[in-house]
Order: C-alpha cells, then structure tokens, then sequence
C-alpha cells in the first residue's frame, strides 16, 4: 500500500511539473515597422555642365542644365513619398556663340524606351555629353526609381543636322555598338 502511495505521489509530483512548463511555440513575433514620415516632395539638385568639344573640325560648346520642375507630373514610391521630376536643356552653340541646337527634355521624349514601372514611377535623372563619333554627338541619359540605384539608361544623338535620335542603351557603355539610333524624336519642346 505504501508503494501504491508513493508511486501516486510521484505521478503527481510529475504532473505538477509537467504542467509548470510554458509551452514553445514557432510562432516568431517581429515589432511592427515603423512607417516612415512622409517629407514635401523631393527634388534632385539643379545641375549644370559645360563641355567643350571639336566636332567636324570646329570647336563647339555643349551645355547640358538639369532643372526640377513642379509642373511635370509627380511621382511615388512605395511608401507614397512625392518626388520632383526633372527638365533637362542641350545647348549646343559654336565657337562664334551662336546656337547651333537647343531642345529641352522630359520623361515623355523617353516614353518608348521605357516599360510601365518607369513610365508611371521614374523620373528623368540625368543626361551627360559622351562622345563624339562621326557627324554625331552623343549622350547618355537614364531615367530612375527616384532615390535607388535603379535605372535605364539610354543614348541620346545629335547629327550634324540636328536630328535626335533616342535609344536605349543595351551596352552599358553608352554607344559602343556604332549602329544609327533607332528613332527620331522631334516632338519636345524647342526653347
């Protein structure tokens, strides 16, 4: 009788135990994030480049203006933050000051090399003199998810005659394939 007793004695003493310890669960609880304050729309810097350059035996000077510009459309992050898009000016003026071409961008003269994403939530980030090859200027330009590392880019060309020709650029090394660009785009703004 007395082992009967302390046998139920140590059951029971088991199951107080037993039941004494907290159950594990794989459940993983993470502190909610914090959404972060949304600011006035962003703009990128006004920047302004000035280049001199020989092209068919006479000295030309290029200048390229990068302006934001509160009429353009707006665009949106993720976190639904407003971003500033971005008028761009090519000047092209020979060495007796005169101009030989001028044209100002936006996004929309892009709009063929670009896929929905960058049409509704890139903006005209930059364009930068390059190189000159043959009767051509040209140009690299992109267009961004505004703050990131993420882009297309693009090659911009200016002929001896002033057409355009917009492309994008599959080389990385702004036109090294040496093919004609595939569009002419004239239907920007003439300042």
């Amino acid at each position: 009788m007395k082992r009967i007793q302390i046998l139920w004695l140590a059951i029971a003493a088991m199951l107080v135990i037993g039941c004494g310890e907290k159950k594990k669960s794989d459940d993983i609880i993470a502190p909610k994030a914090e959404q972060p304050k949304l600011q006035a729309p962003i703009k990128m810097q006004v920047y302004s480049q000035t280049t001199d350059v020989k092209w068919l035996d006479k000295n030309y000077q290029v200048e390229i203006r990068r302006v934001p510009d509160d009429s353009l459309k707006m665009v949106k992050d993720e976190t639904g933050q407003k971003f500033v898009d971005n008028r761009i000016y090519l000047i092209i003026m020979r060495a007796d000051g005169s101009v030989f071409f001028k044209r100002v961008f936006t996004k929309a003269a892009f709009d063929a090399c670009l896929d929905n994403d960058y049409r509704q939530t890139g903006i005209l980030e930059g364009l930068v003199f390059d190189k000159v090859e043959g009767a051509n200027l040209f140009f690299a330009a992109s267009v961004c998810h505004p703050q990131t590392d993420e882009y297309i880019p693009m090659v911009v060309s200016v002929s001896s005659q002033g057409e355009v020709g917009i492309r994008r650029d599959t080389d990385l090394d702004t036109y090294g394939d040496g093919s004609a660009p595939s569009e002419n785009t004239n239907d920007e703004d003439e300042i």
